[in-house]
Parts: C-alpha cells; structure tokens; sequence
C-alpha cells in the first residue's frame, strides 16, 4: 500500500512565548509540561501527553543554547546558528531582561556581588520568584552595571544602545544601576511601602538633575556618580535656616501665601510650628549630602524629616503640594538670598521625590 507523507523542511526557529515564559520563570520541563497540560494544550492542540513533553524539551534546549547570545545582544542579529525573525529576536531580549519588581525591591540599593548572590535563597522564598528566575535577574542586573559603568554618555541610551531594551525597560535598568553605584538604602521598615517604581522615578529625577551629566554631558560616569560641586553649594542653604533675617522673610512670605488654604485646616499655630521642623529638616538634608553616608540614607531622612510629620497632622497629597510649592517659590522673593540657582535645582527634585513618595 503506497502511503503520501507531506514533509515541510525550514530553518526559520519557532518558539512558544508561553513555553518561554515557563523556562524564564525557572518551571523544570516536567512543571512546564504540567502547566501547559492545565492550560488546554492537549485540546487545543489535540495532542499526547508525549508530545507536548518532547515539544517542550526541544524548545528548552534552544532557549538554553540562546542564552549565552542574550547576554550580548547585539551578537543575535549577526549570529547564523539561529533563524529568528527581528520581531521574534526583540521579544526574546525584551522578556530575558524583564525582571519581577517584587524581586529587584529587595536587591534595589544592594551591592551587586557574590554576597547578594548569596541572599537568593531567602529572597526567593520571601517573595516567591523561582530561585532560578532570581538567579537570571540579578546576573542581568550585574551584566548591566559592568557594560555600562565604564561608559561615556547618557546612562539610559547606554544602556538601550548596548542591550536593544525598550526605552522603558531601559530606564528601570538605568534606576537599578543608579541605586547600585551610590548604595542608597531601601530597605528600611519605613521605606517598605514604596514600590520598585516609585524608587524608579526618584532615581531618574536625581539622574536628570544632580549628576555630573545633568550639566555637562561629556564626562565619564556622567549619570552614575552624584555631581560633587553642587553637594559642595548646597551647604549655602543653610543661611535659610541660619540668618534671622532672611528666616523671618521666608516665614512671612510663605504664610502669606498659605493664609486661608492651609492655615484654616490646620491652624496658623500648628502651621508654624510645622513649618519650623520641616524647613530645618530639609535645608539639613541638603547640607549634609556630602557625606557619603547621609547621601546613602536621602530616602529615609525624606521619609522621617517631611512625609511622616505631614502624616501625622493628616495632610493630604493636595495639601502637602500646595505646602511644597510655596515654601518653595517664597525664597525667590527674599532680598539678600544668593542661592537661587542651586535652592531650585535642589528644591525641583525634592518636591517631584515627595510628590511621588506621599502616598499608603
């Protein structure tokens, strides 16, 4: 009996994102099968259990020898080995370095070595990433901050130009290797209630006005390190807090501004009282940044010297953005104040951390 067997014959790669995902996630090829199973494929597909189980160690196998071009990925797109098309290469670069926010919380600020590493197990169990996934986004986190740190220019499109990440995910990296250089500390109990996002958006904002390349985009280590000639003017503020008579216009000013929005909330007495601790707090935050140590607690001394004491007199986002606002603009209009450059380049990203920190 003659038997016709239509055979189809292409180097072109086909992959699953769902399988990929499973073996992103760290599921082993049995779990991976499992949770397809669970998924319909056996129906979908009107497939074996063998099958789908010979399926998805073939496309594991590939994935596993992929790998070792995702850590470069500019070598995909010129390698022969593998037929994959551009599309296809971008969604696998774009999900390999996808991380779980919930997982680079907990590194976020860490030094990227061996002795974090080392962490993985607790850190895994705590939040429930597979060990191995934890293992692939902190090696991509060290991978980053190695290419990137010796680089000139722009620490975003370095990192977007050298990885093929989106702009986004790019920007997350650029957060990630920000907190990394300077050791800010996040882990604090009181801290524990800002998501990786918000810590995110802190990061870019310090980026884009108070490192080096916010003012000169031609020197090295330009987004990474903080720039050290404006910590050194900041300590200029302090005649705010300092000088009774520019201490008195600021109080008159301000007030003069909030009379009738906030002092009708919360009383002329208790707004003043208010003002007092949080002027002294934050002029002291920003004097106090060219210690090393005081730069590594910036978050928590937000936290302690202004969100926690606006909280405690029940202060709403609104309330405490109008508060901001114009505590800022009223030293613009003190006579003999000669740091305005510096007060608003400060005072710009405070105000934008707070604003994003405020909140349960």
């Amino acid at each position: 009996m003659a038997v016709e067997l239509d055979v189809f014959v292409g180097n072109t790669i086909i992959m699953s994102e769902e399988v990929y995902q499973l073996w992103l996630d760290g599921y082993t090829v049995n779990d991976a099968v499992k949770v397809r199973m669970e998924g319909g494929v056996l129906d979908e597909f009107d497939a074996k259990v063998d099958v789908v189980l010979s399926d998805t160690m073939d496309q594991y196998r590939t994935f596993q020898m992929c790998e070792r071009l995702l850590h470069s990925p500019t070598k995909l797109a010129n390698q022969l080995l593998f037929q994959i098309p551009p599309h296809r290469q971008a969604t696998l670069i774009e999900r390999y370095y996808a991380f779980d926010d919930v997982f680079v919380r907990e590194v976020l600020g860490k030094k990227l070595s061996k002795g974090t590493k080392k962490d993985l197990d607790d850190i895994s169990a705590k939040t429930g990433v597979m060990l191995k996934s934890c293992r692939r986004q902190f090696d991509n986190f060290k991978r980053v901050f190695k290419v990137v740190e010796e680089l000139k220019g722009p620490l975003v499109e370095n990192i977007r130009q050298h990885f093929l990440l989106s702009d986004k995910l790019a920007r997350d990296y650029a957060a990630i290797v920000f907190f990394a250089n300077n050791r800010f500390e996040t882990g604090k109990r009181k801290l524990q209630y800002l998501t990786f996002q918000d810590l995110a958006f802190c990061a870019g904002q310090l980026i884009n006005n108070w490192t080096v390349g916010a003012v000169d985009n031609m020197v090295e280590d330009m987004d990474v390190d903080l720039d050290k000639d404006f910590l050194q003017e900041l300590k200029e503020l302090k005649v705010l807090i300092t000088d009774k008579d520019l201490l008195d216009q600021h109080k008159r000013y301000k007030h003069l501004c909030l009379d009738g929005k906030l002092s009708t909330l919360f009383g002329k007495q208790r707004l003043l009282m208010r003002w007092r601790l949080i002027s002294r707090g934050l002029v002291n935050i920003a004097t106090k940044l060219t210690n090393t140590k005081d730069v590594r607690d910036f978050f928590i001394d937000l936290v302690e010297k202004f969100i926690e004491p606006c909280r405690s007199d029940h202060w709403t986002a609104a309330d405490m953005k109008l508060y901001l606002t114009h505590y800022t603009n009223s030293a613009h209009i003190l006579d003999t104040f000669k740091y305005q450059v510096v007060w608003d380049r400060y005072m710009g990203v405070i105000k934008s951390c707070i604003f994003k920190m405020y909140h349960d």
